[in-house]
């Protein structure tokens, strides 16, 4: 998933207050594997073991190199890290170049998809995207959802909470998962299925990584608290209509558009005022 909530946080050099801020900054990393060794010793969800190292290292390794070249520093593994192991545990293939690669446009994405020096796609949630569109016949995405295990999924809650309250993302992932049930329930009164098969699939691992790192991304978000609801709302809005649409990956694709098209509207708004800024002073 790329520049998540790490993005918030202390990055080296800067001055901390007490070393719990330090260790705080290891948290999403910790929180995600946590996602896969619960998801795992669950229900086995992984391809291999050995498809989603494959993906962590290719997601470290096109960080550091791209992050020398292009900014001449060294970045943080740690953004890379959740970007790898969120690909590992997402994608679905009997191949293993598929890892490699959507980890490489993943990463990738970040330092050439730019518009005023700052990306617009979560990291992660483009390569996803771009894999699906384009090796539908050999890619696939995570479909579990934890079933009647309800402790690992109250324990992931829990943790997933506090880990974005603590950097002020916690109404982000609300609006969204109010959204998501009170559509639920739309849906199912529009088709007339259960209404339990369409919570359902926020039970799953990958709605756990889609709610507390693929929306709440710092780097991908419009600054105002309303907006950021606003925009979130609009994703659930889009994964909806797909959903009735049966288009499968709806969350991806939803995200993959209303996203970054938020973020150009905010910076044409930001330029429009600039410039009414500067004619103002001229005169």
């Amino acid at each position: 998933m790329s520049q998540q909530v790490i993005a918030t946080l202390p990055q080296p050099g800067t001055p901390r207050k007490s070393s719990a801020i330090l260790d705080f900054r290891y948290l999403p990393p910790i929180f995600i594997t946590c996602i896969l060794l619960a998801g795992q010793l669950s229900f086995g969800m992984l391809e291999s073991y050995q498809k989603t190292l494959l993906a962590i290292v290719t997601s470290i390794a096109m960080e550091m190199a791209l992050g020398r070249w292009l900014l001449g520093k060294w970045p943080h593994p740690a953004s890379a890290y959740i970007t790898g192991i969120s690909v590992g545990i997402l994608i679905r293939s009997p191949a293993f170049w598929p890892y490699a690669l959507c980890s490489a446009i993943s990463i990738t994405s970040k330092y050439v998809l730019r518009v005023k020096g700052r990306h617009i796609w979560n990291p992660s949630n483009f390569g996803i995207s771009v894999m699906l569109f384009l090796a539908a016949d050999t890619v696939a995405t995570l479909s579990i959802q934890w079933g009647n295990y309800l402790l690992p999924l109250l324990v992931i809650w829990a943790l997933g909470c506090v880990i974005v309250w603590r950097v002020r993302r916690l109404h982000i992932t609300a609006t969204y998962v109010v959204s998501f049930l009170a559509f639920a329930f739309l849906r199912s009164w529009m088709t007339g299925s259960p209404w339990q098969s369409e919570v359902a699939p926020i039970t799953g691992p990958m709605y756990q990584l889609f709610v507390f790192f693929m929306v709440t991304d710092p780097k991908t978000t419009v600054r105002s608290k309303t907006g950021q609801c606003i925009v979130v709302f609009l994703v659930a809005v889009a994964e909806m209509v797909m959903r009735l649409r049966q288009i499968v990956y709806a969350p991806f694709y939803a995200l993959f558009l209303v996203g970054p098209a938020a973020l150009l509207i905010e910076m044409w708004i930001d330029s429009r005022r600039a410039s009414t800024t500067k004619l103002m002073a001229a005169h």
